[in-house]
């Protein structure tokens, strides 16, 4: 899953990509990598960063989305909202995808609004908002925690007739670094949902800190820490560099 970010304020690619040329351009050229999906993003998930309104994520993303879909109507993209609306007017438009950071738990229709669609749905676990979560960072048990969580909200889901339903303990999201670590050290645990497991961790602050680095110095970091993922049941991996995510992913799988 290649990422898309629309917005300016993204801890690594902000601003990248914020005209019509150049998400075309990166889109393409994550494609050609091997991308299977596209992750199109227009609200900052940083931690700090505020809720984005429904109206300004929908003002924002429409004019790039007409055209991605014109422009690549045979690829699968993904939409990462927590707005109902917004994932309202993007499957309307024909995306096959929708990557909820909030689980569900930030908008009460979500559900309702991609079950009517019958389209894949990403549960990430959060604690908080994007605003509060790196003050919410106390587990008892955080691994038996996040799977009590997940296993509540995809039982909630599938009454709400979602059928299709992909898990991301959301690294970096509500978690310590050393949580982190954890998360990614016992993440078969999560096997035992029934659900395929997606990974996002490029170039995140648990590879630069642990490492003294920055997120642009962290490529090698993030392919290590794929390597680790898919080694533990990682089934998609969320990424900036597709050509690298998808070597590691196909010599891991020869490695099988």
């Amino acid at each position: 899953m290649g990422i898309l970010n629309l917005t300016e304020d993204s801890f690594y690619d902000g601003g990248k990509n914020n005209s019509l040329k150049k998400a075309l351009a990166h889109t393409e050229k994550m494609l050609l990598e091997g991308a299977f999906f596209i992750d199109i993003g227009v609200a900052s998930s940083k931690p700090g960063s505020p809720l984005i309104l429904a109206d300004t994520e929908k003002k924002c993303l429409l004019p790039y989305l007409n055209e991605l879909l014109r422009e690549f109507p045979t690829t699968h993209f993904s939409i990462d909202t927590y707005n109902s609306e917004v994932a309202q007017m993007s499957l309307d438009l024909g995306v096959s995808m929708i990557n909820d950071i909030s689980g569900g738990q930030l908008d009460s229709k979500m559900f309702a609004v991609v079950a009517a669609h019958n389209v894949p749905y990403v549960m990430m676990h959060m604690q908080g908002t994007p605003e509060t979560m790196q003050q919410k960072t106390e587990y008892k048990e955080v691994v038996n925690e996040i799977a009590y969580f997940f296993s509540a909200q995809v039982k909630e889901a599938q009454a709400a007739g979602i059928h299709d339903i992909i898990l991301d303990p959301g690294f970096g999201f509500g978690k310590s670094r050393e949580q982190n670590f954890t998360l990614l050290k016992n993440l078969k645990h999560f096997e035992g949902l029934n659900s395929p497991i997606l990974v996002g961790v490029s170039r995140k602050s648990m590879i630069y800190k642990t490492l003294g680095t920055t997120p642009q110095e962290a490529l090698n970091g993030t392919t290590a820490l794929h390597a680790w993922t898919l080694e533990r049941g990682a089934r998609i991996l969320r990424v900036h560099d597709v050509k690298e995510a998808k070597e590691c992913s196909d010599l891991w799988q020869t490695l099988q």
